[in-house]
Formats: structure tokens, C-alpha cells, sequence
């Protein structure tokens, strides 16, 4: 299967996933894709995350959901920010709050992926991937 944006169907697998109230979901590994899911479990939004590698495949990465009291969900929305028809940079200066500081804007800079606070911090500009909150 041929995807054309894959962090978008990332996201929208978790988005689905969650709303659904699985306990886990299962994406298609890349080094992107691990990187926005370290950001996920620093940030608090998910449980954990593994990598599970498969013979003469990509392998998947497992991401296990989590849920506040009565099976509420952590993750309130996920937006893609950037895209392939529409690429959106920012500067450090520039760079978006999400819900005024209580969302993470998820950021790709020449030093890794990273939070908008931590590129606000070091200094760095970027490609705005996604926002969550």
C-alpha cells in the first residue's frame, strides 16, 4: 500500500485509535515515526511505544493509548500542520503556541525532531509538523 503522506495517517490512526478507546494501535515504523512517538510519551499523551521489527519489512511500532478516569482521552485533538501540498516553516521567533502554551507543536529541525518549547529553547526554526492537545 502506497501511502502519501505517512505522518498524517500516523496521526490519524492514533486520532481513530483513541476515539475508539483501543488500548493500543499499531503504525508502520520510520525513524520520523519513532522520533513524533518519543515526543508523544515525554509529553505524557501515550503510554509507552515499542518497536516491533518484522523479516524483509519496515516493521510496526505499537503504541499503547492512554486514558484519563472513566476511559476519557489524553489526546483531545490532532491536527497535521505541515503537509506535502503545503509545507509551513517557522522561525524560532515565529514558532506557534498551541492553545495558548497547553498544546505541543511537534517540530522538525535541522537538530532532530523536537517540542516548540524545547526549539524555542535551543534556538531552532523548523517545519511545523503537528499540533496536539
Amino acid at each position: 500500500m502506497n501511502i502519501t503522506d505517512p505522518v498524517a495517517d500516523m496521526l490519524t490512526r492514533i486520532r481513530n485509535a483513541s476515539a475508539a478507546k483501543h488500548d493500543t494501535v499499531d503504525v508502520p515504523a520510520s525513524r520520523l515515526k519513532r522520533a513524533i512517538a518519543q515526543i508523544l510519551l515525554d509529553e505524557g499523551y501515550i503510554k509507552s511505544f515499542q518497536f516491533i521489527p518484522e523479516e524483509k519489512k519496515q516493521g510496526n511500532i505499537r503504541i499503547t493509548l492512554k486514558y484519563g478516569q472513566n476511559k476519557s482521552q489524553v489526546i483531545s485533538g490532532l491536527k497535521r500542520v505541515s503537509r506535502p501540498g503545503l509545507r509551513m516553516y517557522s522561525s524560532c521567533a515565529d514558532m506557534p503556541k498551541v492553545i495558548k502554551g497547553l498544546g505541543t507543536a511537534i517540530v522538525s529541525t535541522p537538530k532532530g525532531v523536537m517540542t516548540d518549547r524545547r526549539a524555542r529553547k535551543e534556538n531552532v526554526g523548523g517545519e511545523v509538523l503537528a499540533f496536539i492537545w
